[in-house]
């Protein structure tokens, strides 16, 4: 067997499944490791020796980037790096550093407090979204349809939750419960998915269940999905847009991205692409 490759993630799901299953027939060996038993800080930590390489798969909105830069400063090569780990696990540095570069985003308002969300519904009136900064799998994501709801729902983020949970971000309601997945590999774009949300739920996030299918190549896309991968560098991602009457702008990139949905709807054996793309990286 050739090369050895840490999967570090918080537990074993569908595509780290995949990842480890395809890795014999590309000659690599893929293990998990688990991003909680690591305890790194050490110069050569021990926890990682013997790897060539380790691929972050953590769900946490924080680890993925905090195990990204002790692993590089340890000399260990490291996907995605982590500049592109921090800057995706933060919506709002994310946005900035793309709006920075001439990438059209989604329009936004920071919420730090309630004086900030009701200043934030004059400026972008509803319906809007309310979206924590540090989150992912569409979780306490919420659609406000009217102001009043709105002020309802912010009790629950003022009292029930912690400071880092309280950190918000609203934005435009966009798009109609759909969205495109657009699947990055290096630099390629591999494949692209349609999400529609499905039942009552108004959300189209994959990890949410939703109804999908493959989308021919679009310039468009292809345009935005170059320039967001030249702002982060090479990797891995899921880039996710919004279609709006004046052309798409990314509402999120994700640094560990679920694949289940795009290889169900496209067909694509994203699994072998990826190992290939690692291997290609340490050889």
């Amino acid at each position: 067997m050739g090369r050895t490759i840490a999967i570090v993630a918080d537990r074993i799901g569908w595509e780290e499944r995949q990842l480890i299953d395809a890795s014999p027939g590309l000659g690599l060996r893929v293990e998990w490791v688990n991003d909680e038993s690591l305890c790194l800080g050490a110069p050569d930590p021990t926890s990682l020796k013997g790897y060539d390489a380790i691929l972050i798969r953590s769900r946490s909105y924080t680890r993925g980037g905090l195990v990204a830069t002790l692993a590089e400063a340890a000399h260990i090569p490291t996907l995605n790096s982590a500049a592109a780990i921090h800057a995706c696990e933060n919506k709002l540095s994310l946005r900035l550093l793309l709006r920075t570069a001439g990438i059209p985003v989604t329009d936004f308002r920071l919420i730090l407090s309630r004086k900030d969300f009701e200043k934030a519904l004059t400026e972008l009136p509803a319906p809007v979204v309310l979206k924590p900064i540090f989150g992912g799998m569409g979780k306490r994501v919420t659609l406000l349809r009217d102001a009043d709801t709105a002020q309802s729902v912010y009790d629950y983020v003022e009292d029930l939750g912690h400071g880092f949970e309280q950190v918000c971000l609203v934005e435009p309601y966009l798009d109609s419960g759909s969205s495109m997945r657009c699947f990055v590999i290096g630099r390629e774009l591999v494949s692209v998915a349609h999400f529609q949300s499905a039942g009552s739920d108004w959300r189209s996030n994959a990890a949410l269940g939703n109804q999908h299918r493959a989308v021919d190549h679009d310039p468009g896309v292809q345009k935005i999905v170059d320039a967001v991968v030249n702002e982060l560098g090479e990797g891995i991602y899921g880039i996710d847009l919004f279609k709006t009457p004046t052309g798409y702008v990314v509402n999120e990139v994700n640094h560990a991205p679920a694949f289940r949905a795009v290889s169900s709807a496209t067909g694509t054996d994203i699994a072998t692409a990826i190992g290939r793309y690692v291997r290609e990286v340490i050889e």
